[in-house]
């Protein structure tokens, strides 16, 4: 049995395919600690799985102005401190990271203290920490056909996102049920990611008259702090519950709501579309313009091309009713989508690193003796 320390900490997108390694490692006999931020969206997925073990270790997001610079470097000194200490204590078989602000004080602590560190990224365009920390690294795994300069080829595995064993397409009726929808009516859900997206909430506000007129039933995550839970029914007459609208901060179930839903409406996040196309759910993909090396544009051009979603600039987003509309209507065209989403989901990935991993810390195999023999 070996032991792992996976940072993962900060968002949705890093946290979950934390879990998933977490979750691969003890179905193989491995123990598993992850380390985690002290964002709330950590704290209320971790609490989810009670047979994982989380840690908070110490941390801040590089932020603009001198303030937020000390800030940063203080708690990545503060992390450090922490990281090697527990480092120290566990001497695990590897440290492995995500990416985001809680990796790198643990692939440092990890190279320090003689420990193999191994990289995952997720994106199309591999982070800042992914970027800087891959010279300490013995692995990196990267999405297929995505480089990375200066990274030699025999660190280098291409793996994509591992997906948690709950994200799973599930049967329409079961995954409706969970929702309290009606399986015979169309569904669109509308995602922003772990901390949600105030202008894709906006527009699903905005869109569920016309889409309550086609009897299409709306449901939008709109992460914490955007709003609580709320429901109402806008249906045509004699149309029962045809145009529900459900709004949730958090939604538990992803599994079911990418399920039931027909088509969604989403950010470009890695962890979502490795999501999506778990369940094989059609999208309309609008990127977040602000991401940092507008990675989310690349991880959304990427899909389109592959034949998973359609792809619509936040700027756009006036004609976006109108496709998605027209788009719930023309079952042919969804039809297609949805074969595209299928073929891209790589339900390999996580056996791929978990093999690699088992294997990392052990030495190198001792040349063959060499037997001479006299004439």
């Amino acid at each position: 049995m070996k032991h792992f320390l996976i940072s993962c900490g900060g968002t949705g997108g890093h946290l979950a395919p934390g879990i998933a390694l977490a979750e691969g490692l003890a179905a193989r006999g491995h123990t598993a600690t992850l380390l985690v931020s002290e964002k709330k969206i950590d704290a209320r997925l971790a609490a989810k799985y009670p047979g994982l073990k989380f840690l908070t270790v110490p941390g801040a997001p590089l932020a603009g102005g001198p303030a937020g610079l000390a800030r940063c470097l203080w708690t990545q000194a503060r992390g450090l401190a922490y990281c090697r200490r527990l480092v120290g204590a566990t001497r695990p078989s590897a440290v492995v990271g995500f990416g985001g602000f809680t990796t790198a004080a643990l692939a440092l602590a990890g190279r320090l203290g003689g420990v193999p560190v191994a990289l995952h990224e997720a994106n199309r365009v591999p982070g800042r920490a992914v970027r800087v920390l891959a010279r300490l690294a013995r692995r990196v795994y990267l999405p297929p056909g995505v480089p990375l300069p200066g990274v030699r080829d025999a660190v280098r595995r291409h793996a994509a996102l591992p997906v948690r064993a709950e994200i799973a397409r599930l049967r329409r009726p079961e995954a409706c049920a969970r929702l309290g929808l009606d399986p015979a009516r169309r569904i669109l859900a509308v995602l922003g990611g772990s901390q949600g997206a105030a202008a894709l909430n906006d527009w699903a506000r905005s869109e569920r008259p016309a889409l309550a007129a086609l009897g299409v039933q709306l449901c939008c995550v709109t992460g914490p702090d955007k709003g609580g839970a709320e429901r109402e029914n806008r249906s045509p007459p004699d149309a029962g519950d045809a145009g529900a609208a459900v709004f949730l901060p958090f939604c538990d179930d992803m599994a079911a709501l990418l399920s039931a839903a027909d088509l969604v409406v989403s950010r470009a996040g890695a962890g979502t579309l490795a999501e999506l196309a778990r369940c094989g759910t059609p999208a309309v993909l609008v990127p977040y313009p602000h991401a940092a090396d507008n990675h989310q544009q690349a991880n959304a051009t990427w899909f389109a091309q592959e034949g998973g979603a359609l792809v619509v600039e936040q700027p756009a987003l006036g004609g976006l009713g109108t496709l998605v509309r027209g788009l719930l209507a023309d079952d042919a065209r969804l039809g297609r989508l949805r074969a595209g989403v299928r073929q891209i989901d790589r339900p390999g990935s996580l056996d791929l690193i978990l093999d690699d991993l088992e294997t990392l810390n052990q030495p190198p195999p001792a040349p063959e003796a060499i037997q001479f023999t006299l004439a």
